[in-house]
């Protein structure tokens, strides 16, 4: 699987409160970015972010769709989607940085 692709991704926050769902086509460079300490950024604000949930392939405009559906549900949503990658709603990112 190659991670330098398009990518539609959810980051949450470590209490799983909060999360953030975009695209990015480097998604390995996407949550090192969302991990820098920047206060006036919805995610630094937090700081505490982890990778939930990402799908990658097809083109950008497939990612873009996938976005606005995800964050068009509800958190219950968004909360299976995760678990369906990981139903602990671990880091997947934790061994990447």
């Amino acid at each position: 699987m190659s991670y330098d692709t398009n990518c539609v991704y959810i980051m949450s926050s470590f209490d799983n409160k909060v999360t953030y769902t975009g695209v990015t086509s480097i998604l390995l460079r996407r949550v090192a970015e969302h991990r820098e300490d920047k206060p006036s950024t919805f995610t630094g604000k937090n700081k505490d972010y982890k990778l939930a949930f990402f799908a990658c392939g097809g083109n950008i405009m497939t990612a873009l769709n996938r976005e606005k559906q995800i964050k068009a549900n509800s958190r219950a949503y968004r909360g299976n989607l995760i678990r369906s990658m990981k139903p602990d709603w671990k880091d997947l990112a934790e061994d990447w940085l």
